[in-house]
C-alpha cells in the first residue's frame, strides 16, 4: 500500500466521515453495555458554527469518542433551539423587507413564514459540525419546536400550574422594547454608560415656591403621581401635606413621605413614576398612588405624553430637557455615570413595565438544585471557582417569568373563557381546555368557539431546562426504554455565562421531574478572545470562520490548536498559528508513519539489544504517561490531557523511540522489532484518537488490513498495566548523556560517520542499561568505564557522572584550549552579575519569587558551565 508522500486533510475528512456515518458507528441504541450520554447544548436553528461552538463541540468529540474506545455505549445527543427572541426578529426583518408588517397577519401566517425560514436556514450549523468530526448520534437529532419536543415543554407548563407553581401576576417586569417582549431578570445584563443627572424645578401649588428633584430620565415626568420626602429630612418639613405641579403636564401630584428616600443622593426629594421604576411602584403601592404608564411597545410615548406623542424616549429626552429650560424649569444639568439594563439578545435598553405575565415560583423548586452542587457535591461544576457563581444566582433567585410576547415558541396553554383575563383554565389541549372549562363554568353549552388561548409564548429557555429529559422522551414517557437507559446523562460540556439561564435550570428541572441529577459534571469552557484578549465578533472583525481554518489546516489541526490553550474556565487567547502547531503535528505523525512503513524487514536477523531496551523504555514511559491522562481526564483536564499525549508522541515516540530503534541506512529492520514499532504506534493513536479523529483512522487503516468491525472508531482504548518506573528516570539521564554527545560532536565540527571513544567515570553508580542505545546513538566505537579522568579529552558533565570524548587528530588542541578560555571569561563574567544582584538585599527582598528563583537557577546553571569548561581546559592541557 503506497502512503502519499502528503497528508491530504480534506480529502481523508470526507472519506472518514463518510465511512463512519456507512457504518452506523455513531449510533447507541439500549444495551448491555453501560451507557455514556451527552446532550448538545442546542445551537440556535438558524446559527453558523463560530469559534466557541467549535471548541465546546470539539471537547464534547474528544469525551465521547474516548469513552466510545472505553468500552461504553457512548451516545451523544445533537439538536437545536428554535431561540424563539432571535429567530423571529430575523424573521420580522425579512418580512419588513418585502414588505409586510408582522402586526398584519395572523398568528398561523407569521408561523408559516417562521417555519419556512427556518426550514430554509435551520440545520446548517449541524451539517457544519461534521466538518469538525462530531460523532453524534444524528439519527437522534431533536429541535425544540419538534411536536414531541413542544409536547413535553406544554406537558410540564400544566404539571407545574397543578401544583401551585405557575401563576399570572400584573408585575413589574423587563420590557424590550426592540422584540416588544418581557425578559427574565437573568437576560438583563447591566452596563455602564455616561448619562446625565436633570435637576428640575415642580411648582409647590398655591405658593411661588418650587422644590427640585434630580432624575435621569426627565422624559418620565408625564408618568409622575408624587414627590416623595424623607420626614427625617429638615430641609422638607415645610413641604409636607402639600402639593406639586408636574411642568408641562400640569398634573397635581401630592408631596409624600417616606423614609425609603435617600436624603444623601441628588436634592433628597424623588420623582414617583409607578408604571416605570420597580421602587416606585412599590412606593405608589404602599401611598396608593395612581399609575399611569406613558410608553407604547415600542418605547415612544403614547397620549400621556401630549405633543411628544409617538416619539422615542430618548429623542424626547433631549427636546424635553430644552423645553423645560425653555419654561424655566431646568435648573443644571451634570454628567452622571449610571448602570442601565440592556436586552441580552437584541442590546436594547430595558424598560421597565407592568404588564400581566406568567410566572414559575422558584423558592421552593430550587432547594434541591443548591443541595446537589454545594452540599451534597453530587454534580460537580469544573473549574470548581463557579460554584460561588452558582451559589450567589441561585440563593438570590426570583420567581421566573415565563412568558413572552413573541408568536415564535410554544404557546401558553392557557385558555380563557370569560370576558377578561381572570377566568382560565390550564390545559395540554383546547379539547381538554374546553372539558375543564364545562366543569368550571357548570355550562355544559360552551363551544371551543367560547374559548381563547393566551396570546404569549414561552421563555425559550422554558423548553430547553427540560433538554437532558426530553430528548429522550422522559417528560412524556418516564418509564421508557430509552429515558430508563440513558438518563442521567454523565457530562455537560458548554459556557459559563449560561451557568444560570440553563445549567442550573435544567438542575431544578432533574429534580422537579425525576428527583435525579440530569448530569454528573458540568465542564465550562472559557471565552475565545483574539491575541488582544478582545472577545471575538464580527463587528470587530477578529472572528476567523471555522469552516476557513478547518480549510487552511485541516480538521484535527484546528482540534489540537483549540484544545491545546483550552484549560477549563480561563478564556483563550486564540492565534492561527496554534491551528499552524496542530497542523505541524498532523505532519510529524504522518512522516512517522512513512518512515516505520519504509523500512525493509528481516524475519532472520537478530533483535538488537538497543532496540530491546528501546522499547522496554517505550512501554513504560506509555503507561506512565497514560496515568497522567486518565488522571487529567478525571479532572477535566482536557488541555492537560492532550499535552502530554503531543509531548509523548513529538519527544518520545518520534525524537527518540524511532531514532533508537531506526536501522542503519540500506539495512533491513528485524521483524520483532518492525511489529513492536507497528504496536506503539497504534496505542499512540488510540490515545489521539478523540483528538484527531481523521489523522489517526487514516493511518490506522495503513498499519494493517481492517474490516469495519476492526476501525479505530471503534477500537479499544489501551489498559493501564504495571510500568517500570526505574527505567524512565534512568533514560533521563541517558538522553542527557547523548545530548551531551551531540553538543561536542555539533560544537568540534565531529561528522557522525566517524565512529568516537567514550569513557565514563561512573561517580553516581548509572546502570549501564541503556549504554546500546548511547553507543548507538552516539556512534561510539568504545564505551568505558574508568576511575580516573581521562587526559587530552573533550568532557562534560551530567550530574556527578564524568564523560570523556578523548580527541583525535582533526583538532587543534591550541585552537580548542584559546576557544575555552574565552567562553570560560564570559561565563564568569555572567556569573559575577547573577551573584551581584543575589546579593542585593533590596532585590531579594522585592522582587517576586517566580523572579528570584529563576536567578539562583541561572548562578547554578553557570557555576555547572565553569566546572565543564574548567574540567575540558585541564584535560586539553
Amino acid at each position: 500500500m503506497t502512503i502519499p508522500s502528503q497528508f491530504d486533510a480534506k480529502t481523508i475528512e470526507d472519506k472518514w466521515y463518510d465511512y463512519w456515518m456507512k457504518n452506523n458507528y455513531f449510533h447507541s441504541t439500549p444495551d448491555h453495555r453501560t451507557p455514556y450520554t451527552i446532550v448538545i447544548p442546542p445551537p440556535n436553528v438558524t446559527g453558523v458554527l463560530h469559534m466557541g461552538h467549535m471548541l465546546n463541540n470539539t471537547i464534547q468529540d474528544v469525551l465521547i469518542r474516548r469513552a466510545r474506545l472505553k468500552g461504553f455505549n457512548a451516545c451523544w445527543v445533537p439538536g437545536t433551539d428554535h431561540a424563539s427572541i432571535a429567530t423571529e426578529a430575523k424573521v420580522v426583518a425579512k418580512l419588513k423587507a418585502e414588505g409586510i408588517n408582522k402586526d398584519d397577519l395572523t398568528r398561523q401566517e407569521f408561523l408559516a413564514h417562521a417555519w419556512e425560514w427556518t426550514d430554509k436556514y435551520g440545520g446548517v450549523i449541524l451539517d457544519q459540525l461534521k466538518k469538525l468530526g462530531a460523532s453524534c448520534d444524528w439519527e437522534r437529532t431533536k429541535f425544540t419546536m419538534d411536536p414531541d419536543m413542544s409536547a413535553s415543554v406544554i406537558h410540564s407548563f400544566v404539571d407545574l400550574h397543578k401544583k401551585g407553581l405557575i401563576y399570572r401576576g400584573f408585575r413589574m417586569v423587563n420590557w424590550d422594547p426592540e422584540a416588544k417582549t418581557t425578559l427574565s431578570d437573568e437576560e438583563v445584563i447591566f452596563e455602564e454608560q455616561q448619562g446625565k443627572l436633570f435637576y428640575i424645578n415642580y411648582e409647590i401649588q398655591g405658593s411661588s415656591d418650587f422644590v427640585t428633584v434630580a432624575t435621569t430620565r426627565p422624559e418620565t415626568i408625564f408618568g409622575d403621581t408624587a414627590i416623595c420626602i424623607n420626614p427625617n429630612d429638615d430641609r422638607f418639613s415645610h413641604l409636607k401635606g402639600k402639593k406639586a405641579i408636574v411642568p408641562i403636564c400640569g398634573r397635581v401630584i401630592p408631596i409624600i413621605q417616606d423614609e425609603y428616600v435617600d436624603v444623601e443622593f441628588g436634592t433628597g426629594c424623588l420623582k414617583v413614576t409607578p408604571a416605570h421604576d420597580t421602587n416606585d411602584k412599590a412606593l405608589g403601592d404602599k401611598h396608593h398612588l395612581e399609575i399611569i404608564d406613558i410608553f407604547n411597545e415600542d418605547a415612544s410615548l403614547n397620549s400621556y405624553g401630549l405633543h411628544y406623542q409617538g416619539k422615542d424616549r430618548f429623542v424626547v429626552r433631549e427636546e424635553i430637557a430644552k423645553e423645560l429650560e425653555s419654561i424655566g424649569n431646568l435648573l443644571k444639568v451634570e454628567n452622571h455615570l449610571n448602570k442601565v439594563g440592556t436586552s441580552e439578545r437584541t442590546k436594547a435598553v430595558i424598560e421597565p413595565r407592568l404588564s400581566d405575565q406568567w410566572f414559575l415560583k422558584m423558592e421552593d423548586l430550587v432547594k434541591p438544585a443548591i443541595k446537589a452542587v454545594l452540599i451534597d457535591n453530587e454534580i460537580k461544576l469544573h473549574p470548581k471557582k463557579f460554584d460561588n457563581t452558582y451559589k450567589h444566582w441561585l440563593e438570590n433567585i426570583r420567581d421566573w417569568n415565563i412568558s413572552r410576547q413573541l408568536w415564535w415558541g410554544q404557546q401558553i396553554p392557557a385558555y380563557y373563557y370569560g370576558n377578561g383575563k381572570e377566568e382560565y383554565v390550564v390545559a395540554e389541549s383546547i379539547e381538554e381546555a374546553l372539558a375543564l372549562a364545562k366543569v368550571k363554568t357548570k355550562n355544559n353549552q360552551l363551544t371551543i368557539e367560547n374559548l381563547t388561548q393566551d396570546k404569549d409564548a414561552l421563555d425559550t429557555w422554558f423548553s430547553s431546562w427540560l433538554w437532558p429529559m426530553s430528548v429522550f422522551g422522559g417528560i412524556m414517557d418516564p418509564e421508557s426504554e430509552d429515558f430508563k437507559y440513558y438518563y442521567p446523562t454523565n457530562d455537560l460540556v458548554t459556557g459559563p455565562d449560561i451557568l444560570f439561564f440553563w445549567v442550573a435550570r435544567m438542575i431544578i428541572a432533574g429534580y422537579e421531574y425525576t428527583g435525579k441529577k440530569p448530569f454528573t459534571n458540568v465542564y465550562l469552557t472559557g471565552l475565545v478572545r483574539d491575541k488582544q484578549r478582545r472577545k471575538m465578533s464580527k463587528s470587530l472583525g477578529n472572528s476567523p470562520d471555522p469552516l476557513d481554518l478547518i480549510d487552511k489546516f485541516g480538521a484535527d489541526g484546528v482540534r489540537v490548536g483549540l484544545l491545546l490553550s483550552a484549560s477549563a474556565g480561563n478564556d483563550i487567547m486564540f492565534d492561527e498559528e496554534l491551528c499552524n502547531q496542530g497542523k505541524a503535528f498532523t505532519n510529524k505523525i504522518w512522516n512517522a508513519l512513512k518512515l516505520i512503513k519504509g523500512w525493509e524487514v528481516s524475519a532472520t536477523i537478530a533483535q538488537p539489544e538497543s532496540s530491546k531496551v528501546a522499547i522496554e523504555w517505550y512501554e513504560a514511559k506509555l503507561q506512565q504517561t497514560l496515568v497522567e491522562i486518565e488522571d487529567n481526564f478525571e479532572k477535566y483536564r482536557i488541555s492537560d490531557a492532550l499535552m502530554g499525549i503531543y509531548k509523548l508522541v513529538w519527544d518520545d515516540f518520534c525524537s527518540w523511540f524511532l531514532e533508537m530503534i531506526k536501522p542503519a541506512y540500506q539495512t533491513p529492520i528485524d521483524k520483532i522489532t518492525f511489529d513492536k514499532a507497528i504496536e506503539m504506534l497504534e496505542s499512540n493513536l488510540k490515545l489521539l484518537h478523540p483528538f484527531m479523529p481523521f489523522l489517526t483512522e487514516e493511518i490506522w487503516h495503513y498499519t494493517a488490513e481492517r474490516t469495519p468491525e476492526e476501525a479505530l472508531i471503534i477500537s479499544t482504548w489501551p489498559t493501564l498495566k504495571p510500568y517500570n518506573a526505574n527505567l524512565i528516570s534512568e533514560f533521563e539521564n541517558t538522553m542527557e548523556v547523548i545530548s551531551g554527545i551531540r553538543t561536542i560532536r555539533k560544537d568540534k565540527n565531529i561528522p557522525f560517520k566517524d565512529s568516537i571513544e567514550f569513557k565514563v567515570v561512573n561517580n553516581d553508580n548509572v546502570s549501564n542499561h541503556f549504554d546500546s542505545v548511547i553507543t548507538k546513538l552516539g556512534n561510539i566505537s568504545s564505551l568505558e568505564y574508568v576511575t580516573e579522568k581521562a587526559d587530552g579529552a573533550l568532557s562534560f558533565r551530567v550530574k556527578s557522572n564524568e564523560y570523556f570524548i578523548p580527541i583525535s587528530g582533526n583538532i587543534n588542541v591550541e585552537e580548542e584550549v584559546a576557544k575555552l578560555t574565552e567562553e570560560l571569561k564570559y561565563i564568569q563574567g555572567f556569573l559575577k552579575s547573577v551573584q551581584a544582584k543575589l546579593s542585593n538585599e533590596k532585590f531579594v527582598n522585592g522582587a517576586p519569587e517566580k523572579v528570584l528563583a529563576n536567578e539562583k537557577q541561572k548562578e547554578a546553571d553557570a557555576l555547572a558551565k565553569i566546572a565543564t569548561i574548567e574540567q575540558s581546559l585541564a584535560s586539553l592541557k
